[in-house]
């Protein structure tokens, strides 16, 4: 099993010694020969990896793909019909959701990857059949 938290505090012992408390936000853990998972976006891979320590980065990797555009600004930028027809194409089903969280919103998961080699090394890579996300109306703080 692997399994992969972020936006978590870890007490964790830098490369010189010092112990530290670690708050990955929009990272995940990579340390020497740590395995985890990078998303991308709901209709891009994602990749199993394994950390190489980097102790310039504090042991981290990226969380995922990462935001193109604000949450905000995704509700005014994208539409369900040009999420839908992406995730049809891809041959995806989606459970839950909303448009902050469209593939169109994210940045291409392959470049993101490109970008870390010096982090982590990849085992394999897998594509999305079914995305659980969260529910439009269970998400707090959102103004409609």
């Amino acid at each position: 099993m692997i399994e992969n938290h972020h936006n978590f505090a870890w007490r964790e012992q830098l490369a010189d010694g010092r112990d530290v408390i670690v708050h990955r936000k929009g990272a995940t853990p990579a340390g020497t020969n740590e395995l985890g998972i990078i998303p991308g976006s709901m209709s891009q891979p994602g990749y199993i990896i394994r950390g190489k320590g980097s102790p310039e980065a504090i042991n981290s990797a990226s969380n995922g793909a990462g935001r193109l555009m604000s949450r905000t600004k995704a509700f005014s930028m994208t539409t369900r019909s040009e999420m839908n027809k992406i995730l049809d194409d891809a041959g995806i089903q989606l459970i839950g959701g909303d448009l902050d969280e469209s593939p169109l919103v994210y940045k291409n998961i392959d470049d993101v990857i490109a970008a870390q080699t010096d982090l982590v090394s990849v085992l394999a890579k897998f594509s999305p059949k079914i995305v659980r996300m969260a529910d439009p109306n269970r998400k707090e703080g959102r103004e409609d």
